[in-house]
C-alpha cells in the first residue's frame, strides 16, 4: 500500500483527522487519539486487539511497532515486503480506527456521530415473575 493509498483509506474513515508530526510521518487521529500512522520511509503502524497482536507480530514484513509496542500497547508496524496483502492491510487499518472510536468517552463519540442516541425505558417494570 503507498502512503497515498494509506491517505486515503484513513481520510475516508469517519471522523478522522491527520496530523504531520514525528520527522514528517502522517499520524491519523479519530477524536484526538491515533490509530494508524506512516513513517516517511514508507512503514506503516496500526493499533491491533492483544488477539491479532498474537497472531501477526511474527509475520514476515511485521514487527511489533518500535516505540510504541515497547511501552506494553498492541501496535504493529509493516515495514517490508511481503507484509499484509492491501486489503488485508487495509481491514486492519478500519479496524484500528473502528477499536480507538470504540474507546473515546461516550460524549465524544456523541459529538463525532459514532453513537446513536440512547433510548430510555419510560418506565421500570411494576411486577416481577414469580420463581417456582
Amino acid at each position: 500500500m503507498t502512503r497515498e493509498e494509506f491517505d486515503l483509506l484513513c481520510g475516508s474513515l469517519p471522523a478522522t483527522t491527520r496530523v504531520i508530526q514525528w520527522g514528517g510521518s502522517h499520524v491519523w487521529k479519530v477524536g484526538g487519539k491515533v490509530f494508524a500512522l506512516a513513517v516517511p520511509a514508507g512503514a506503516i503502524t496500526f493499533k491491533v486487539s492483544d488477539m491479532t497482536y498474537q497472531l501477526l507480530q511474527d509475520h514476515p514484513g511485521l514487527r511489533p511497532a518500535p516505540y510504541l509496542a515497547s511501552r506494553g500497547l498492541k501496535w504493529l508496524q509493516q515495514y517490508a515486503e511481503p507484509g499484509l496483502p492491501d486489503d488485508a492491510l487495509a481491514d486492519y487499518l478500519r479496524h484500528a480506527h473502528a477499536m480507538v472510536a470504540r474507546a473515546l468517552p461516550r460524549k465524544l463519540r456523541a459529538e463525532l456521530g459514532f453513537d446513536a442516541p440512547e433510548t430510555v425505558p419510560s418506565a421500570r417494570p411494576t411486577s416481577r415473575r414469580k420463581r417456582d
